[in-house]
């Protein structure tokens, strides 16, 4: 990994992590006392959070989506952070509401039950033990590994796999939900939730990681035969292009997947995602939504992808101690970032953490707006920060 070590320009103003950290459950705890046990919508709309939308099956703020989760990893952070049981008790009556989504099959045709059950019911479980989120945990397992594509070894993204147009596709987020699949074999003492889980990010690596170290957003296989058809991008700027938040899911994604399997192969690919990204930051360190933007462009930033690739450079100096000076300077100079400039403490008026992200820019979604996962990564990465060695919930 060629890593290029922060300047000192970048570092001057390092925050005081636990007042920033403070500062974040302060505003977590009155969005959270203003939604109760509704979940908000997936992103801000002018800054501000409304609760999910209603739709066929659903009640507003109905746990439905793949970004619920977030939230309810947000509530375990606090309560990690503050000791405070009013995040325990709501992040505990999530896990309930989890466990019934799981056991009814409701809105789970999805790769991102990682993201949904890593941090509701597998945080439960690393922090109070909880016998039902366990098996929550293990249940929603069960169901990704139900997803794979067999004769490729991946885990298939969206969609009834009933339908052949949902068949062969993966995306790099994926990378994310193998945690899910590693914490089930260590819980279970079954081994091939692991092996499905080391198959699919190989495939990854080998597939969806371009020669430079950029990434495709997709990745297709023939579901027949599991012969590799190509990549292309789903929300980046275009096929050939590296979508920002694509990129830091390469850098954590794979960080992770060497933390459980111990393939170096891994390493070696989260340091690739990793050079592509740093070579390819604006001065502030904050990415525009694709990569293929830089200084001086008036495209918008998405401050998720930043908040994730800092947590990615923490997980890396955990694994890669000769260079872990270098990553957490990187660390600090993304995080301070974020903190100094695009966090709520810009903008008083918005009921989020993390503002300036983009969830889905060709489809004008989200777009210079605040997200549950951004809010959920900037939480993470400034307690990375604040406690060494803290390694979270995946």
């Amino acid at each position: 990994m060629a890593l290029t070590v922060t300047s000192p320009d970048l570092r001057q103003s390092v925050p005081d992590w636990p007042v920033s950290i403070d500062q974040a459950v302060s505003q977590l705890r009155r969005q959270d006392e203003a939604f109760g046990a509704a979940f908000p919508d997936d992103t801000t709309v002018e800054g501000l959070y409304r609760p999910r939308p209603a739709c066929a099956g659903f009640a507003a703020g109905a746990n439905r989506g793949w970004t619920t989760g977030f939230r309810t990893g947000l509530r375990w952070l606090a309560y990690d952070w503050s000791g405070d049981d009013f995040f325990r008790q709501g992040a505990e009556a999530d896990v309930v509401d989890f466990t019934r989504r799981v056991e009814a099959g409701l809105d789970t045709d999805t790769h991102d039950l990682g993201f949904l059950y890593t941090l509701s019911c597998v945080a439960a479980a690393r922090l109070t033990g909880d016998p039902a989120a366990i098996a929550a945990g293990l249940a929603a397992a069960d169901r990704l590994m139900g997803r794979i594509c067999q004769p490729a070894g991946v885990v298939q993204a969206w969609g009834d796999l009933t339908d052949p147009a949902q068949r062969g596709r993966t995306i790099i987020d994926s990378l994310m939900n193998m945690p899910l699949l590693y914490w089930a074999s260590q819980a279970s003492g079954r081994p091939d939730y692991a092996a499905a889980a080391h198959r699919h990010a190989s495939q990854l690596r080998d597939h969806i990681v371009r020669p430079d170290g950029s990434t495709f957003h997709t990745f297709y296989w023939d579901p027949t035969d599991g012969r590799p058809l190509g990549g292309a991008t789903a929300q980046g700027h275009a096929d050939d292009s590296c979508w920002a938040r694509g990129q830091a899911w390469g850098v954590l994604g794979f960080a992770l997947n060497f933390r459980y399997s111990r393939d170096d192969s891994f390493l070696v690919a989260a340091g690739r995602c990793l050079d592509y990204f740093l070579a390819h930051l604006p001065g502030d360190q904050v990415p525009y939504w694709d990569l293929v933007f830089g200084d001086g462009s008036s495209q918008p930033r998405d401050s998720s992808a930043a908040a994730i690739a800092a947590c990615g450079l923490r997980e890396l100096s955990s694994h890669q101690l000769d260079q872990a000076a270098g990553l957490i300077g990187r660390a600090d100079a993304i995080t301070s970032s974020l903190v100094t400039g695009y966090s709520h403490r810009t903008a008083p008026r918005s009921n989020a953490l993390l503002l300036h992200g983009v969830y889905d820019l060709p489809k004008s979604v989200g777009v210079d707006e605040a997200s549950l996962w951004g809010d959920y990564f900037y939480l993470e990465a400034l307690l990375r920060a604040a406690r060494p060695g803290w390694l979270g919930y995946w």
